[in-house]
């Protein structure tokens, strides 16, 4: 009885030291991430521009805003992000991983330059595109003028037709390392002895890696998927930089859009109603991936 309450007692003291511990992340987190996101739903039912004093107008906010043409062409956009994000980062960053996690020499390096692109500072990295896809001497319209095809080339970032493309792909370029990362350390970790295993019963290297390894690693693949749509809902920095949201809107996302009108318009109060509908979209899109995919997150 006496040791079993020295251990209760230990325990104790260890729960206690954990709690202590988390309470500065716990606080941090608050501050900055929980009362942001209250604060948005109490400034959604307000008419305020920032100065004078706030006034209720209940769901006034959010009637304008689906009744608003720009915010729906922002939504759209924005599924066009999600979607190039999941179909593109993913992918490819799992068909890498898989090179890459073989015994090759100079692997440090590979990792290394595939994660450059994620520490990168984000508006470095727009200018940078901005003056590959530039029209007159970008590095894209000169390729194809050199090899005989400068009638396919095109003013990139100022075409409606294809702005948003275009920021699509460096969307996927500036993110498919980080997904890289992750997939790296799953793949560590899925036992060799399995794999080993399914080659001896006659499995073909094709038949391991679909058949064994990514099944042991599709519950990193769900975060992968998930962590993408988050970010992709949130992109606002990058588009911003390069086009911000032109030309006539054809590159406007959710965020910008909340953007311009909180502190362009000055109606924080709209703005604040979009915020609430990004993270409404986001906790719905994320449900309905995980459902599809059939796995639970812990």
């Amino acid at each position: 009885m006496k040791k079993g309450g020295m251990e209760m007692q230990a325990a104790g003291k260890t729960k206690g030291a954990i709690i202590i511990g988390l309470l500065p992340a716990i606080l941090i987190y608050s501050v900055f991430a929980i009362l942001p996101i209250i604060q948005s739903f109490y400034y959604s039912v307000m008419e305020w521009n920032g100065f004078s004093e706030m006034s209720f107008v209940g769901l006034a906010n959010f009637q304008a805003l689906f009744q608003d043409g720009l915010f729906w062409n922002s939504v759209k956009n924005n599924i066009y992000v999600v979607l190039a994000s999941v179909l593109g980062q993913v992918p490819i960053a799992l068909f890498i991983a898989l090179l890459l996690n073989r015994k090759l020499k100079g692997l440090k390096i590979f990792r290394t330059i595939g994660f450059l692109p994620v520490v990168l500072s984000t508006v470095v990295i727009s200018l940078t595109w901005s003056l590959i896809y530039n029209s007159e001497n970008g590095l894209i319209n000169e390729l194809l003028r050199m090899v005989g095809l400068g009638g396919l080339a095109q003013n990139w970032l100022g075409d409606t037709n294809w702005s948003m493309i275009a920021v699509c792909v460096t969307v996927i370029w500036q993110f498919v390392g980080l997904y890289l990362i992750i997939f790296l350390a799953a793949l560590q970790n899925v036992p060799e002895e399995v794999l080993e295993a399914a080659r001896i019963d006659g499995a073909s290297e094709w038949t391991t890696t679909w058949k064994v390894t990514v099944p042991m690693i599709w519950d990193t693949i769900i975060v992968a998927i998930i962590l993408c749509i988050a970010g992709s809902l949130k992109t606002f920095d990058l588009i911003y930089v390069m086009t911000n949201g032109g030309p006539s809107h054809s590159t406007d996302v959710m965020a910008l859009y909340m953007f311009n009108e909180t502190f362009s318009q000055l109606q924080y109060g709209y703005g604040s109603a979009v915020s609430v509908v990004i993270f409404f979209f986001s906790l719905i899109l994320i449900f309905i991936v995980t459902k599809l995919l059939g796995r639970k997150m812990l």
